[in-house]
């Protein structure tokens, strides 16, 4: 057989499936939906290049040669096997997934993503495990090189590589124990500003919008103590009359998972007399990624972990 002719692309693979499944040159066009002459061409070309006739006519009918019929079970399995290949990544079973992720989100995040993703997993994915890690990485890089799967929390980094969805928003409220002095009696700008507080900050900031939107009062809070962690910041607003900042749905909206640490430490939540910005939580990935069966997967169980009451 000359290597000319020796090639079999996927629609002649598809045809000789068709014409062994069917012994009918009329019913195979029938069935991929062709002509009986392009058919007859398909078969003309299978003939020359396995070098053999292949369907041979007995009277009205047909009928396969022995190496047609030793070739019909490896053509439908090729076929099959073409057909999983082409199939779009979403239809595969979540349950035959193998992985590992590894995601980056802040502390009070990864304490919601971690028990939701392994719920959903053990229901749906089993053979999936999951790396959270600290924001201690650049995200975009981070995404590019792979060594992160999917950011998760504020996305503040504008990357024209980075495809980013939005998942829900909510507004920051004072995070104070019971019966903290703040508590008792309407909570003007004033008296936020005179309560001791903590900011969060992985950089080791001690200014944020709610200083920006202080000081358009004429106002300056006093800032006690910096940490880089949201639930540090809430144990310590647990045991002390420091203030901390919580995640709360807006007004009017279902609650949220992100509420969740501060409802265990029993703090109340109080709103915050101020024109503060929104926070929105999204979660961002490479576009490699996008139609990847098992990031999608990931995505849809994030998702449903943090947008879930």
């Amino acid at each position: 057989m000359s290597s000319q002719n020796s090639a079999l692309d996927a629609n002649l693979a598809i045809a000789l499936d068709a014409l062994l499944a069917e012994n009918s040159v009329t019913r195979a066009a029938a069935r991929l939906h062709t002509s009986p002459a392009a058919m007859s061409r398909n078969l003309a070309r299978l003939r020359r290049i396995l070098q053999d006739p292949l369907l041979v006519r007995a009277g009205q009918t047909m009928v396969p040669t022995p190496r047609a019929q030793a070739l019909r079970e490896e053509a439908a399995t090729v076929v099959r096997s073409l057909s999983t290949l082409l199939s779009p990544g979403a239809s595969a079973d979540p349950a035959t997934l193998t992985s590992t992720f590894t995601l980056q989100a802040a502390d009070v995040i990864g304490a919601v993503l971690a028990p939701g993703l392994l719920r959903l997993s053990q229901h749906e994915a089993p053979g999936v495990a999951f790396r959270i890690r600290a924001e201690e990485l650049e995200a975009g890089p981070a995404l590019r090189d792979g060594r992160i799967d999917l950011e998760v929390g504020s996305i503040d980094h504008v990357d024209p590589e980075t495809q980013v969805e939005e998942l829900l928003t909510l507004r920051m409220t004072a995070a104070v124990r019971p019966g903290h002095p703040l508590t008792e009696g309407p909570l003007t700008p004033a008296r936020l500003a005179a309560a001791q507080h903590v900011v969060v900050s992985r950089r080791g900031r001690f200014t944020g919008p709610l200083d920006t939107a202080l000081a358009d009062h004429g106002l300056t809070r006093r800032v006690s103590v910096v940490l880089p962690g949201h639930l540090a910041a809430m144990s310590l607003a647990a045991r002390s009359d420091i203030v901390c900042l919580a995640p709360a749905p807006l007004p009017g909206a279902a609650a949220s998972p992100l509420t969740k640490e501060a409802a265990v430490l029993g703090l109340q939540l109080l709103d915050i007399p101020l024109e503060l910005p929104p926070l929105v939580i999204g979660m961002a990935w490479h576009p490699r990624h996008t139609a990847d069966r098992a990031h999608r997967w990931l995505r849809s169980a994030v998702r449903r972990a943090l947008c879930t009451p």
